[in-house]
């Protein structure tokens, strides 16, 4: 399993310095998300030239506001820019983005998504797609730079999501998703769908806030504050609930580093091929919790 990053960088210019810190400390693949800061693919476009040694995804982009084609002509164009080291992650986000701020309907998500993907992965693959699909239709041919398609990760779920990602995607990428739920629905969904589809089997990367700190109740306390809108999502709630949570506090990886250490580790157990650890707390804590991932790496 291996022992990568996930970042909530507020700028360009940190997400950068983050990058230039995680290949000093020989970490592999820093992701960062798209939510309503900076655009992912441009600032992975502008910093990661500068940062030559590290692979970079994105966790996720949203499918709703970029038609496929557009996502294809940006993905393979920051691919030629930074010497195809991108791991493109997608996501439908949720409902109440999706109809409440964007005003798209949320009504056939899955349907959506395989269309998506249809459209994303030929573009990404021939460059020239013809597909009318129920949901999302695309014609046509792109022209960007020369560059190798980009792995395509989807934010998959639900069992739906997960089977369509195993048959038309190199992966997922989870949040708010614990070691049971990995072990006995996420791993086993999505590799039985590759299997019967002919496909190689797909990273599971796993995001889990980390906090190494002798101080539990505070950092228990700071995730779930900090972390609080992601146990009102109904996707997010679902598997927070199948896990048994109450909140987000309890998806952290909380407590010493030999406890964080063996809590990560025991993630292979459960059909993990990556964990991208978030650090969080003060920052002497997250000094110490970026430690404890440097002794993980492998």
């Amino acid at each position: 399993m291996q022992i990568e990053l996930f970042g909530f960088d507020t700028t360009p210019e940190r997400f950068e310095a983050s990058l230039r810190d995680a290949t000093a400390q020989g970490f592999g693949r820093y992701w960062t998300p798209q939510i309503f800061g900076h655009d992912a693919l441009t600032t992975i476009a502008v910093a990661t030239q500068n940062v030559p040694d590290i692979r970079v995804g994105t966790a996720v982009v949203p499918t709703y506001p970029r038609h496929p084609m557009m996502l294809a002509q940006q993905a393979l164009t920051v691919q030629a820019i930074i010497g195809n080291r991108l791991d493109l992650g997608i996501g439908p986000s949720h409902k109440p983005v999706v109809e409440g701020m964007w005003g798209y309907s949320f009504e056939r998500p899955i349907a959506h998504m395989r269309d998506y993907l249809t459209i994303l992965t030929t573009l990404l693959a021939d460059r020239r797609v013809s597909h009318g699909g129920d949901a999302v239709t695309g014609r046509g041919e792109i022209t960007p730079p020369p560059a190798e398609a980009p792995p395509v990760f989807v934010a998959a779920l639900g069992s739906q999501m997960l089977r369509l990602t195993g048959r038309m995607a190199d992966g997922t990428f989870t949040w708010m998703t614990g070691p049971v739920t990995l072990g006995t629905h996420t791993a086993p969904t999505i590799n039985e769908a590759a299997t019967e589809a002919g496909r190689p089997a797909p990273q599971v990367v796993a995001g889990f806030p980390v906090c190494v700190t002798d101080d539990v109740a505070t950092a228990r306390e700071r995730a779930a504050k900090d972390l609080v809108v992601y146990g009102t999502l109904p996707s997010y709630r679902a598997m927070l609930d199948r896990e048994g949570y109450d909140g987000p506090e309890d998806i952290a990886i909380i407590g010493s580093a030999a406890e964080v250490s063996d809590r990560i580790g025991a993630l292979a157990d459960h059909g993990v091929t990556s964990c991208a650890a978030m650090a969080f707390g003060t920052l002497d804590e997250q000094a110490a919790t970026r430690e404890t991932l440097i002794g993980l790496l492998s």
